[in-house]
């Protein structure tokens, strides 16, 4: 039996270059790269994506876009990395774990997006809430998230990197404009009818996400920190990459460290609630390289080469 051949384009790029790395030694696919003077030529790029039984596109939008429109051989899987078709219709959402369905739909599909590295986190923590009637999809929701600065893409890696550059700062927050483009993906994916606001920043270190979400349980009528973690608890019983650690609601509270699951593909999810005012915490640890980016994909990638085994 021939093995699946799985090409990667944009495999130079911070995430591209993570799922080479990922995919090494695997004897279960045959992997497909370009040389370096055929990755910028659309007629090669068009070929080997049209050989694939499954391309992994690691591109800027419009760049994915493209290579999906050059795309003849309809049997031609692919796992879009950009943020190009992740609220389009016809695509299925690379996060496995949105519902107990999600496994399934992305196995049996030949078009997915993997998830952005901030909506992972967000959309961990809502959509169960908002599903089980515990947070209203109209909640004025607020997320705040910092990344390490892999986050920016290789022109961001190689700033930082390099000494020649110069200041640089220790924490700068971005999107103050509040239009950042993963917004919509959070609101659709999360279950959302109001639009959340989103501040994300980088920080002085090279990967790993924190992502921090308050609720006021004011606002949330006869709704208990209990309840919440019962649910974040239920969803995710028995999913691989998922931890969801015990409520904490008395005593110090350790420092959450967006690097604790750097070089991995798991997500760990903590509620902080503090009784006596009436607030929570939802909070998401992960690595932007991993299940924020090229660990996702391959995991997505591996339930597709499942459906063809």
């Amino acid at each position: 039996m021939t093995l699946p051949l799985v090409f990667i384009d944009g495999d130079q790029g911070t995430t591209g270059l993570q799922i080479h790395a990922r995919l090494q030694g695997r004897q279960d696919l045959r992997l497909l790269t370009l040389p370096e003077a055929e990755r910028k030529d659309p007629a090669r790029r068009s070929e080997a994506i049209n050989s694939a039984d499954i391309a992994l596109l690691c591109l800027p939008d419009d760049a994915a876009r493209d290579a999906v429109a050059t795309i003849r051989n309809p049997a031609v899987r692919v796992i879009d990395a950009s943020s190009a078709h992740r609220t389009a219709p016809g695509w299925v959402y690379g996060l496995p774990e949105l519902d107990q369905h999600q496994a399934e739909r992305i196995a049996a599909s030949s078009r997915i997006s993997n998830p952005g590295c901030y909506p992972t986190g967000a959309i961990a923590l809502l959509n169960p809430l908002v599903k089980a009637g515990l947070l209203p999809a109209d909640y004025p929701l607020s997320i705040h998230a910092i990344s390490g600065y892999s986050g920016g893409g290789r022109a961001a890696v190689e700033r930082h990197e390099q000494p020649a550059e110069g200041y640089l700062p220790t924490l700068q927050l971005y999107g103050l404009e509040l239009a950042h483009k993963h917004v919509p993906e959070i609101q659709q994916h999360a279950g959302l009818s109001a639009r959340p606001l989103f501040v994300p920043g980088y920080g002085a270190y090279r990967q790993g996400i924190v992502l921090s979400i308050p609720l006021q349980l004011r606002l949330l009528p006869g709704v208990t920190a209990q309840q919440l973690q019962a649910c974040l608890e239920q969803h995710y019983q028995g999913a691989r990459h998922v931890q969801v650690l015990p409520l904490h609601q008395q005593g110090p509270a350790p420092a959450l460290d967006p690097q604790a699951l750097n070089d991995s593909n798991d997500l760990r999810l903590a509620l902080y609630a503090n009784p006596e005012h009436g607030q929570v915490l939802l909070t998401a640890v992960f690595d932007n390289l991993g299940k924020g980016a090229s660990g996702a994909a391959v995991q997505n990638l591996d339930l597709l080469l499942a459906g063809l085994r």
